[in-house]
C-alpha cells in the first residue's frame, strides 16, 4: 500500500453510499449499518436503506453524531414498473420520515418498449416532491437498457426532467455499473454544464474498481467536480477494502447490498 492509496481510499470513503437493501433487512441490521457509516477515518456520504427504515436510520445516525450523513432510500425499486401514484406515495412518506435523498428507478422497461414519456413524467413528478427537501437520484438500470442510444436517451431525459443525480443500477440485475455506461452518462452530464451528479452502483469491491469511475468523472467533468454533491459510489463491500488501505479495522462483510 502506498501513501497515495491511502489518500485515495479516504477520498472514496467520503463519497460512499453505504447500502443495505436486502429482503431480510431488520432494525438491528440497519443500526449496524449506521455504526459502520461512522468509520474511524470519518463518515461516509450517506446510508441507503429501504423506505421503512428511513426514520430509524436518521435517528441512529443523529445519536452517533452523524448529522452530516445523508439518509437515502429507494422508490419504484427494483422493478421500475410501479404505478406512478404508488411511487409518489412512497416518495412522500420517505420525505416525511426524514429522507435526504430519493433514489428512484427509471421506468426502463417502458423505454425499452418505445415509451420515453413515462420516464420523463415520473422524474418530473418526483422532482416536484423533492424540490427544497431532498436530492433526486434517478436509477437508469443501464445493464438492462444495454443499447448506448437508450442509455444516452434515458440520461438526457432524466437530466432534463430535473434529476440531481443519474445512477447506473439497482444492484439487483446481472450487469450493474460499467465503465462504458459511465462514460456515456458522464458525457451527458458534461453537456448539461456538469451540475448533475453521477452514481455508479453494483459490483465494486476494491479501490481500483472505484477509481475507474472517479477518474472518468475527473477527465470528463474536471477534478473540481468530484465531491459528494456530484459523485457517489453505491457499494457496501467496497468499504472493507478502503478501510484496509487506510489501516483501519475492516467492517464485517455485508451481504445483499450493492
Amino acid at each position: 500500500m502506498t501513501d497515495n492509496d491511502e489518500t485515495l481510499a479516504r477520498k472514496v470513503i467520503a463519497l460512499l453510499d453505504l447500502t443495505s437493501l436486502n429482503d431480510d433487512d431488520d432494525s438491528a441490521r440497519i443500526v449496524e449499518l449506521c455504526h459502520k457509516a461512522m468509520t474511524p477515518v470519518g463518515p461516509v456520504a450517506a446510508v441507503c436503506v429501504f423506505p421503512r427504515f428511513v426514520a430509524l436510520a436518521r435517528h441512529t445516525l443523529d445519536g452517533l453524531g452523524g448529522h452530516a450523513v445523508q439518509v437515502a432510500t429507494v422508490t419504484n425499486f427494483p422493478s421500475g414498473a410501479e404505478p406512478l401514484d404508488n411511487v409518489l406515495a412512497q416518495t412522500r412518506q420517505a420525505l416525511d420520515d426524514g429522507a435526504n435523498e430519493i433514489d428512484v428507478v427509471y421506468p426502463y422497461r417502458a423505454l425499452l418498449a418505445g415509451d420515453a414519456a413515462s420516464g420523463v413524467e415520473l422524474v418530473k413528478a418526483c422532482k416536484a416532491l423533492c424540490t427544497g427537501r431532498a436530492l433526486l437520484k434517478v436509477i437508469l438500470e443501464t445493464g438492462e437498457l444495454v443499447d448506448p442510444l437508450l442509455i444516452r436517451r434515458a440520461s438526457q431525459d432524466a437530466i432534463a426532467a430535473g434529476a440531481d443525480f443519474i445512477k447506473t443500477s439497482t444492484g439487483k440485475v446481472k450487469v450493474n455499473a460499467t465503465a462504458e455506461a459511465a462514460e456515456l452518462m458522464l458525457s451527458c452530464i458534461a453537456v448539461g454544464g456538469a451540475t448533475v451528479g453521477f452514481k455508479p452502483a453494483g459490483g465494486m469491491k476494491t479501490l481500483p474498481e472505484a477509481l475507474v469511475y472517479m477518474w472518468l468523472g475527473e477527465r470528463i467533468n474536471g477534478s473540481d467536480w468530484v465531491s459528494p454533491r456530484h459523485l457517489r459510489f453505491g457499494a457496501s463491500s467496497l468499504l472493507n477494502d478502503l478501510l484496509r488501505r487506510v489501516g483501519a479495522e475492516p467492517a464485517a462483510t455485508m451481504e445483499g447490498g450493492y
